[in-house]
């Protein structure tokens, strides 16, 4: 067999390797800790790091459905939600 058949696997791991590599530190560079890009959700939860959902499952007042329908919660597109579509 030879040299190169044996050795083109490891290789092909070290080259993916470094690509999950580079990836993970361009992720990491980029989740940005900016709190001016920051979104309502984000100033509002942010011990939240994977978001918050403002899509409400259980009771709520009336009011609240009046502060959504008033801020027209039914129309924002993610990630522009305003904060009154939030549930404090």
């Amino acid at each position: 067999m030879r040299k190169f058949d044996r050795t083109a696997p490891a290789f092909a791991c070290a080259a993916l390797a470094v690509l999950l590599a580079s990836a993970a530190a361009r992720s990491a560079a980029t989740h940005g800790n900016d709190p001016a890009a920051a979104t309502a959700a984000q100033q509002l939860f942010p011990d939240a790091p994977d978001g918050v959902d403002p899509v409400v499952t259980g009771p709520v007042s009336a009011a609240f459905r009046q502060r959504q329908a008033d801020a027209g919660c039914d129309k924002a597109v993610w990630p522009q939600i305003p904060a009154q579509c939030y549930p404090r």
